[in-house]
């Protein structure tokens, strides 16, 4: 295990613990994935979530059709421009996910030490007796005495509507189980998961490839969360199946580890990925609850060192039904920020839950109080010791900035890029203050009139939310610390030391105007002029 990255000085006000924070531009350095659905698609709820601090909103294609998605991106896309709020957009492919399909959507009640039978006839109905599922090869996978978990979308993990089933014999087809608890399972849908054993069903299924191609390819999707990741190999299939789509090109694969197989094979699928999503619900169940702390801490290490976004999901389960979550929930959070997440990821929260919104602001306000004694100069020394010499020039360059900014105390540091990298690569360092990525485009035209603004204005032309340096700018979003600001699309990337200096001028003005910059603070700067990279600190004046 690694050293804790917990700060604490001494001596330590137990009083102090109570008095109210002080508010804050950015809600947290920490960023929040929330996943849309029927109690957060109005424009209304999505604009307070924005409000609220969520800057990736997540699409879950394991239910409702494309249709009913892309009502819910458009209210998004007006919720973006009411609020000013910069968001980015994932989409959650369906995967090896096996399901029970409950037609009816009658509830079922199984009782302990019943008997049920798992059967690929999906002709039948769904009853107390007999669960269909969509998947006709699960009894050449099963044997005796093998676990299955059968729960509602996105586990509760509550014994009373997710239940323990227990492989007894396999006949033909079906599998026939023993109940090990008492439950109800209500809707139309409930996910499968085989305890540790292997699915012969694909990573990116044809329902994938060819909701990716049509919806995923009309809305230029900024991330791609690729379900049940077991193998580096998933991942290059998908990243082949995106470059044929043109304009998915650029968009980022997230790994999504659910099982076993997926923790084996981690270093190498790291190694393809562009980023990291932990979904402990599937997790905690193929792991024993005792090694679940270990793998989240050894995971959230390797791709902090690796300096690709991690993403934590099933934090403030609770917060479905109620208004405050558990002690041990709270807990939670401050714990996945102190390990080195970049994102908490919000399912069933905000999908379905009562309380969407007061859930954002929450796991934002515990995520933000976590950063405040988080150890950076533990990490700090950890990350240039892991690096190690010589140093990469960019590696060399954000790394200075980043102690650069500690040492003078800065209020922020602004790095000027195109694709993103240099800007990700300062976050990488997990400074104390906000990274602006000012993201300068490369286009060949100077016809776009674009006001230099954090956030979409009215007035902006459709086209614009599908453009490579707003994607770029968006697939910050998920980066913890980084905070991405659009230039002028007049301006170059290649551009003059008079342009440069016209570009800060307009961003430290609108830091001012944002509250993030006062008079008299410290600014780091990270800028290319020429050939060469440089790394500068302003003083503001009145």
């Amino acid at each position: 295990m690694h050293s804790s990255h917990l700060l604490l000085e001494e001596p330590i006000r137990m009083v102090s613990i109570l008095e109210p924070s002080k508010a804050s531009f950015f809600p947290a350095m920490t960023k929040i994935v929330g996943t849309l659905g029927p109690k957060s698609r109005s424009v209304e709820v999505i604009s307070g979530c924005l409000k609220a601090g969520m800057s990736v909103a997540r699409f879950d294609f394991s239910w409702g059709d494309p249709e009913y998605h892309q009502e819910t991106l458009e209210n998004l896309k007006n919720a973006i421009k009411a609020t000013k709020k910069l968001c980015a957009v994932m989409l959650d492919t369906v995967g090896a996910e096996m399901q029970v399909v409950n037609k009816t959507e009658k509830s079922i009640t199984l009782q302990a030490n019943g008997q049920v039978v798992l059967t690929p006839d999906q002709g039948q109905e769904a009853s107390s007796q007999i669960l269909p599922i969509n998947f006709d090869g699960l009894a050449k996978s099963m044997k005796k005495g093998d676990t299955i978990f059968v729960g509602q979308y996105l586990f509760t993990g509550s014994e009373t509507t997710s239940v323990w089933l227990e492989v007894t014999e396999v006949i033909g087809q079906d599998v026939v189980c023993t109940i090990k608890n008492s439950a109800t399972l209500a809707g139309s849908l409930f996910t499968l998961h085989a305890s540790q054993v292997h699915i012969d069903l694909p990573t990116l299924t044809d329902k994938d490839k060819e909701v990716i191609s049509t919806w995923g390819v009309k809305n230029k999707i900024d991330f791609l969360s690729l379900s049940y990741t077991r193998h580096a190999e998933d991942v290059r299939q998908a990243r082949e199946f995106l470059s044929k789509l043109g304009d998915l090109s650029q968009t980022q694969i997230f790994a999504k580890i659910e099982n076993v197989e997926g923790l084996t094979h981690f270093d190498e699928i790291l190694q393809e990925a562009d980023g990291i999503i932990l979904s402990r619900g599937n997790l905690g169940i193929d792991l024993p609850p005792e090694k679940v702390f270990y793998f989240q801490k050894s995971a959230l290490y390797k791709c902090n060192m690796a300096g690709k976004p991690a993403v934590l999901t099933r934090v403030v389960d609770s917060m479905t039904d109620n208004l405050r979550p558990t002690r041990a929930e709270a807990t939670d959070v401050a714990n996945a920020v102190l390990d080195g997440s970049d994102a908490i990821l919000l399912g069933a929260e905000t999908l379905r839950g009562l309380y969407p919104v007061e859930t954002i602001s929450i796991v934002g306000k515990i995520c933000a109080e976590a950063e405040k004694v988080f150890n950076q100069d533990l990490y700090f020394k950890k990350t240039v010791k892991y690096v190690g010499e010589p140093m990469t020039h960019l590696e060399s360059i954000a790394s200075s900035a980043v102690r650069a900014a500690i040492k003078v105390k800065a209020s922020v540091i602004i790095c000027f890029t195109s694709s993103g990298r240099a800007a990700r690569l300062i976050a990488k360092y997990r400074p104390t203050m906000p990274v602006l990525s000012v993201v300068i485009p490369r286009l060949k035209t100077n016809q776009l009139k674009w006001s230099f603004s954090g956030a979409f204005e009215d007035e902006l032309p459709t086209h614009l939310w599908e453009s490579v340096f707003t994607i770029n700018a968006r697939q910050s979003l998920i980066v913890r610390g980084l905070f991405p600001m659009l230039a002028d699309p007049r301006h170059p990337a290649e551009s003059t030391s008079a342009t440069n200096e016209s570009i800060l001028k307009v961003a430290l003005d609108h830091g001012k105007a944002s509250g993030v910059i006062k008079s008299h603070d410290r600014v780091v700067v990270c800028q290319k002029v020429g050939d060469a990279s440089v790394v500068k600190i302003i003083e503001l004046e009145d």
